[in-house]
């Protein structure tokens, strides 16, 4: 864990926010760091906060060296969300009419009122990163990483500053490592599109630390399942896990042509979904069997954030947290928990 003291008690380093190296060439900005001051328990996050429950109670563990009791909390629940086209609603993208862009921008926001108390932290998994083992972003000041091109001014001087939480990312590690995963840690990427610009909607005030977890190159459904059920306890830790992505994601085939295969794929995702955990789990795995399936997903990375929150659900059933369209195309968003 990345701890530091200060005035002898544990605290997380405040590592300095610094322009991060360009990653795949793509246009990489630096937002503002977060002044955290006014919330001292966000500012202060540990990971012992995490397991306790009460940032006063843990804070104050870690001053004299006694063990803080473990308060319960509600598990968090875990969900499932599509995060659009590029940066909008921030700027005109040209995919999809007013109507749909609202209806959807409507969900982002509202799953801000998911959880049933205020989540401590926020775990992501987005389909715009993958790496050789699962890699979590640990810096203290996360940059946004711009991972779009070729569109307006604006798209490049958004802004999102959620501080991160290098004691999260460190218990992300612990948990992987557990679970027979070799994992990794990444102290300069920033926040991709697939977390910043849904989270922007539903905390445009980000005082939640975050932290991102990548793909695993070669998205072979089963491991990420596995993945997702060892991360199951974090749900009780009062993190709230978020697998961002799309529920279809051919780009040349957005429009309503193909507004019917899409649907049979949407139709059998339903049923997979909302069904108990040995029948989701095994239809998951073989999701290229499903109706349309390679026409949905012509390449899975938009799948495969919802197979890691199927496994963190663990015994939740799915139900539907969304639906609607895109360009005519059918999405929807899963909710466990």
């Amino acid at each position: 864990m990345a701890q530091g003291f200060e005035n002898g008690c544990l605290a997380v380093n405040r590592a300095s926010r610094a322009t991060a190296p360009q990653q795949r060439g793509a246009r990489l900005r630096v937002a503002s760091a977060p002044q955290l001051a006014h919330n001292p328990a966000m500012s202060r996050l540990t990971r012992r906060d995490l397991l306790a429950g009460a940032a006063a109670a843990a804070a104050a563990s870690a001053c004299t060296g006694t063990a803080a009791p473990r308060v319960e909390t509600p598990r968090m629940p875990v969900v499932f969300l599509p995060h659009g086209g590029g940066p909008w609603p921030f700027v005109e993208v040209g995919l999809g009419d007013k109507a749909e862009l609202d209806g959807l921008a409507a969900y982002l926001r509202s799953v801000r009122s998911v959880p049933k108390v205020a989540p401590r932290a926020l775990l992501v998994v987005s389909a715009h990163w993958e790496e050789a083992v699962p890699t979590v972003m640990s810096g203290a000041a996360p940059p946004l990483y711009f991972d779009y091109d070729g569109f307006p001014p604006d798209s490049y001087r958004l802004t999102w500053p959620a501080p991160g939480s290098p004691a999260l990312a460190a218990r992300v590690r612990e948990l992987l490592g557990k679970a027979g995963f070799q994992s990794a840690e990444n102290t300069t990427r920033g926040f991709d599109h697939g977390t910043f610009v849904p989270l922007k909607l539903t905390w445009p005030e980000p005082v939640l630390p975050t932290v991102q977890l990548s793909l695993r190159k070669g998205l072979d459904p089963a491991e990420h399942l596995a993945l997702g059920r060892a991360l199951q306890p974090l749900r009780d830790e009062g993190v709230f896990i978020v697998g961002s992505g799309m529920t279809f994601h051919n780009l040349r085939a957005f429009g309503r042509r193909s507004a019917q295969q899409a649907a049979s794929f949407e139709g059998w995702l339903a049923e997979a979904t909302t069904a108990q955990v040995k029948t989701r789990d095994a239809r998951l795995r073989a999701w290229t069997e499903a109706p349309s399936a390679r026409f949905a997903h012509p390449y899975e990375d938009h799948l495969l954030p919802l197979m890691v929150v199927a496994g963190a659900a663990g015994m939740d059933r799915g139900v539907p947290g969304w639906s609607g369209t895109l360009a005519g195309v059918p999405l929807s968003a899963w909710h466990f928990g």
